[in-house]
């Protein structure tokens, strides 16, 4: 899984919220929070970020660091 989907995850865990829980809270289908957290490759960014939002994290772009 990648850094950031556990991040998600685990988050969406602490908070003692479902898939369910949190489907509803971001205003979103239970089967996108489904698909997001099983690692589908493609997302809609209006859907992730109130998922984020709920989640009280937020998506950050950065340059990428070079070895």
């Amino acid at each position: 899984m990648e850094h950031w989907l556990s991040t998600v995850v685990a988050q969406r865990r602490a908070l003692g919220l479902r898939q369910a829980d949190l489907a509803a809270l971001a205003g979103v289908s239970e089967r996108f929070v489904r698909e997001l957290e099983s690692g589908k490759t493609s997302v809609r960014l209006d859907k992730l970020e109130p998922v984020l939002e709920a989640l009280g994290l937020r998506l950050v772009v950065a340059p990428r660091e070079t070895p």
